[in-house]
């Protein structure tokens, strides 16, 4: 069966979340949830993974996690399969609780700002679903991991990561009055109109810079097999048609406007056309759109009957 590639790297960042089967609760209470940070840190331990954020739902949980290791997969796969094990033996059920494969989304650490966006999200995640009130504070949300950038650090999970987040709020020491900041400024983007702009934290597989993605497709692309699918394939796919285009049209010697102008069946077009069929996954539709050839139907037609009687 296919799989999501699951690119792994010394020192990445991934916003990880994931859902009950068919939207049921995997936290049935206090001891569940407990359970699951448990359960998180013993994951932590064997890892050396570091956690910059978490959010525990009723029905779904986000993480933003650094991997020191290349090991996500596997930790993950541990992870989830033990929190499964001891929430299926307590409660006496069995089978699945989680829905399909847990979502990772890269996250830049090497551009500011976006480490920033992916855990205010996770943290602003109770306002969003109405958890709280108006009068409520955001560290009145027991299970997240808000309320811990707020202690002390001798009061936190040792495997709670919290100094690049601060950095990226601009606060450089984890003092008292450093820690009264940081709820300030989440307070105040709260009641801000930013909560939808957040939305992109979790949109699409990738949180960075141009180049931080350029360089993801460039590792898929070298990994990537017939067993894998996903988004980011579908994307590394793109830049592949892309770069096939600027190829022909450079030993053509054409530009877009000369790609333009000439007609929908030219044999070049249909040539360019036979090659990203061949040698690309990119639908008959892209491909009509991108050499202005008209419609996926028109172009089908083109492609039959080359092959019926070859090149012209």
């Amino acid at each position: 069966m296919a799989r999501r590639l699951r690119l792994q790297f010394e020192g990445a960042i991934y916003h990880v979340m994931n859902r009950g089967d068919h939207q049921e609760p995997i936290f049935r209470g206090t001891h569940d949830r407990e359970l699951f940070l448990k359960t998180l840190g013993e994951a932590c331990a064997k890892t050396d993974w570091q956690v910059h954020a978490w959010c525990l739902m009723r029905n779904h949980f986000h993480l933003v996690i650094e991997t020191p290791k290349a090991n996500l997969v596997e930790g993950m796969k541990w992870f989830l399969g033990t929190y499964t094990s001891r929430f299926n033996r307590r409660h006496k059920l069995f089978g699945h609780l989680f829905s399909g494969r847990y979502k990772a989304l890269f996250v830049d650490s090497t551009t500011t700002g976006y480490l920033k966006t992916a855990c205010d999200y996770v943290h602003l995640n109770p306002v969003r679903a109405r958890l709280l009130s108006r009068h409520q504070r955001l560290g009145e949300f027991r299970w997240s991991s808000f309320p811990e950038y707020l202690k002390a650090p001798k009061a936190r999970p040792t495997w709670l990561r919290t100094d690049r987040l601060l950095g990226e709020h601009g606060i450089q020491k984890d003092s008292a009055a450093g820690r009264a900041e940081f709820e300030k400024r989440l307070e105040v983007r709260r009641a801000s109109e930013e909560l939808e702009q957040l939305e992109e934290a979790v949109e699409g597989w990738c949180l960075g810079s141009e180049e931080f993605r350029e360089e993801l497709l460039a590792q898929m692309q070298e990994r990537k097999g017939a067993e894998h699918f996903g988004p980011e394939i579908r994307e590394s796919a793109v830049e592949k048609a892309k770069r096939l285009v600027t190829e022909e049209l450079a030993g053509l010697r054409w530009g877009e406007r000369e790609l333009k102008r000439r007609r929908k069946g030219d044999p070049e077009k249909v040539r360019i056309a036979l090659r990203l069929r061949r040698e690309t996954t990119m639908t008959q539709a892209w491909i009509a759109e991108r050499l202005h050839m008209g419609t996926k139907t028109h172009l089908a037609h083109l492609l039959y009957w080359h092959d019926r009687t070859g090149p012209s």
